[in-house]
């Protein structure tokens, strides 16, 4: 019996790291399998332990060990890994580096959770035809959610509707309405009334 299948989502944003994580339980993959980080030096001590089998990351162009320098790290000790990139600055030189890395795909910031929805179900689904000896565990862990041999779409949670002004929400329990909302860094923020902070949309209820 093999182990389960390893997802890593490497991210700076807690907003993509939290949706990230819901696509892959709408798959039906374990809780315990998906990993979520936000810097690649953390990703890299727990691959050491738990190498993933897909990855997930940020560019992270500017770091000490960029996304791709984790994947390569990550590689050389599992080489059946897969990687898709995500990053604000996607120019032809970017472009280029993600597909001389052998990515899957290079999403550009700032994306919706639509646009992530969708990029992560159709690698996964390529997968699925063009790797048989993957198919199979995908079918398995999905509960045949990733059952490509019948043609099924992936089932996956609804994307929430973006927060807007006046909108009645709840957060720490508490009702509040909706001030101000503003992109930071690509995530959808709110200020709400009586909140001194701005509030991260995730972290809200409806």
């Amino acid at each position: 019996m093999p182990a389960a299948l390893q997802f890593f989502v490497v991210d700076p944003l807690e907003g993509v790291q939290v949706f990230a994580r819901r696509l892959f339980e709408g798959y039906g993959f374990a809780p315990d399998s998906i990993h979520c980080f936000s810097d690649t030096g953390s990703a890299l001590i727990q691959a050491m332990d738990t190498p993933p089998d897909f990855l997930i990351t940020d560019w992270f162009g500017k770091a000490d060990m960029t996304g791709v320098q984790l994947y390569q790290h990550i590689k050389a000790q599992h080489p059946t890994c897969h990687v898709g990139f995500m990053s604000f600055d996607v120019g032809p030189e970017v472009e280029a580096a993600a597909r001389a890395a052998g990515s899957r795909f290079l999403l550009k910031k700032p994306f919706t959770a639509e646009e992530l929805k969708r990029t992560t179900q159709a690698n996964l689904e390529w997968l699925s035809r063009e790797r048989p000896e993957l198919a199979a565990r995908l079918n398995a862990e999905s509960k045949g959610k990733l059952d490509v041999r019948q043609q099924r779409r992936i089932e996956l949670p609804p994307v929430p509707p973006p927060i807007r002004v006046g909108d009645s929400v709840r957060f720490d329990g508490k009702p509040h309405k909706v001030v101000t909302v503003v992109i930071s860094r690509g995530e959808q923020m709110a200020q709400l009334h009586g909140v001194k902070d701005l509030v991260p949309a995730h972290k809200l209820q409806r």
